[in-house]
């Protein structure tokens, strides 16, 4: 590509550098300027049919209307001029859809209002981004039942507050991120009735332009687009799309907490996953030592963009009265946006976790560099029995003491305990204080989850 030809983009949805890191070529012609007009289209034809199958308009006039609207007959250039001055790209296009239909232009946008085809060319713009997003997630969700089958059993060290805290199996961690995904894709196709609803209203949203053919004509229409018919007007009531976008912070948020746990795991301490290897991918211009974790990075990236943009949604409800005086606008920015990181960071997603490396042994090593504390617990639920819950704790809590004081191994330390070899003898608290004899339920809830996920 000559640098003439490289597009003048600004933002990394656009941008030839970065495009393709955050967001796919799928979503990208989903919410392209392009395809927008060509909705803009097919919903005036849309009305235009309603109308005719109603009564409301000459029937030889939709079928004109049906066969000469196009999109490559526009002028796209005083498209855009006009819009920049009109503020909206509705008239501006009626006025050029009129010339292409001749005489039966007149019948173009009969009764309708420019917010009426926004709104409806957005929601078939949600339609075909919210099939991209569920097909993603669904081969995520794949991609993760084989990791949490395949490491169903493999002891790693769980943590809290960043510190060693119980073991857990790497199945587990990752039944977790299924589950996660299990739960979006409910909600994918739970919210599909309550946003893939058709907007034709009118001018102050009562149909009135119509009389009493309004109704009927509103259900043709959106009959016509396979969308479901609203009970009200929404012009003003924007729950829907904010719910939409708010389902994709949830979902990338999900993804930003798989990536925060991949990066930390794939830090040169922890040693424990790295994301595939491919030859030149996170490498330093520096330190040619470096392996970084650079989807990872792009999908907690998304998520924090796609976050901002659910507040966003959020306050654009916030309207006046029958048509808003400005919170509309702020929807054009957030939501082509929200799909394209969202298909980025899950892209991103399928790539590092598909091809996940998975260090078993070094797992199981950190499992060890706490030399058995992290199975204090153990020791401590075995020993209550015998002396009491709160004595049993003193004692273990002396023992791990005298580990990090003193050094040695936790199960070195009890062994010299009279109260634990009272009851254990030293075969005993060497099977007490290995991590792999206390996973707990760990794998049965990875079995609940797989069978979860196949339902």
């Amino acid at each position: 590509m000559s640098q003439s030809a490289i597009p003048a983009a600004t933002t990394v949805i656009d941008s030839v550098l970065f495009r393709d890191a955050f967001g796919t070529p799928a979503m990208r012609a989903v919410f392209s300027d392009h395809a927008l007009i060509q909705r803009y289209i097919e919903v005036e034809i849309a009305l235009a049919k309603a109308e005719a199958a109603c009564g409301v308009i000459p029937t030889d006039a939709a079928a004109i209307i049906a066969e000469s609207c196009n999109f490559d007959s526009l002028d796209l250039v005083l498209l855009r001029r006009e819009t920049d001055n009109v503020g909206y790209p509705i008239l501006p296009l009626v006025h050029q859809l009129v010339h292409q239909c001749g005489e039966a232009g007149r019948y173009v946008h009969w009764g309708a209002t420019t917010q009426d085809i926004m709104d409806t060319a957005n929601v078939l713009q949600m339609r075909a981004g919210l099939e991209i997003v569920a097909a993603d997630v669904a081969e995520l969700r794949g991609i993760l039942a084989d990791l949490s089958r395949r490491y169903r059993d493999t002891p790693m060290a769980g943590r809290t507050h960043l510190q060693q805290a119980l073991p857990v199996t790497f199945g587990y961690k990752t039944a977790i991120w299924l589950a996660m995904l299990d739960r979006h894709a409910e909600r994918l196709e739970q919210v599909k009735p309550r946003i893939l609803v058709g907007e034709f209203a009118g001018a102050a949203g009562t149909l009135a332009s119509l009389g009493k053919d309004g109704l009927a004509v509103q259900e043709a229409f959106c009959r016509e687009l396979g969308l479901g018919v609203p009970a009200s007007t929404w012009h003003v009531a924007r729950d829907g799309f904010a719910e939409a976008v708010n389902l994709l912070a949830l979902i990338t948020g999900s993804l930003g907490k798989i990536a925060l746990d991949i990066m930390i795991m794939a830090s040169t301490e922890f040693a424990e996953v790295y994301e595939p290897f491919v030859t030149g991918r996170g490498a330093s211009s520096t330190m040619p030592q470096k392996r970084n974790p650079i989807s990872s990075e792009l999908m907690l990236a998304a998520s924090k963009g796609v976050r901002q943009h659910a507040g966003l949604m959020l306050d654009a409800m916030i309207q006046d009265f029958e048509r808003a005086t400005g919170p509309w606008h702020a929807e054009w920015i957030a939501i082509p946006e929200s799909f394209v990181l969202t298909a980025g960071a899950l892209h991103q997603a399928k790539f590092a976790l598909g091809g996940l490396i998975v260090d078993e042994t070094k797992m199981r090593a950190n499992l060890g560099i706490s030399r058995g504390l992290i199975v204090a617990e153990a020791v401590m639920m075995a020993l209550a029995p015998y002396t009491g819950r709160q004595e049993a704790h003193d004692l273990v809590y002396a023992a791990c003491r005298a580990v990090n004081e003193q050094g040695g191994t936790l199960a070195e330390a009890l062994a010299d305990v009279p109260e634990v070899t009272a009851h254990f003898d030293r075969a005993a608290i060497e099977r007490l204080t290995d991590p792999a004899n206390y996973l707990g339920s760990a794998p049965q809830m990875v079995d609940r989850v797989l069978a979860s996920a196949q339902r």
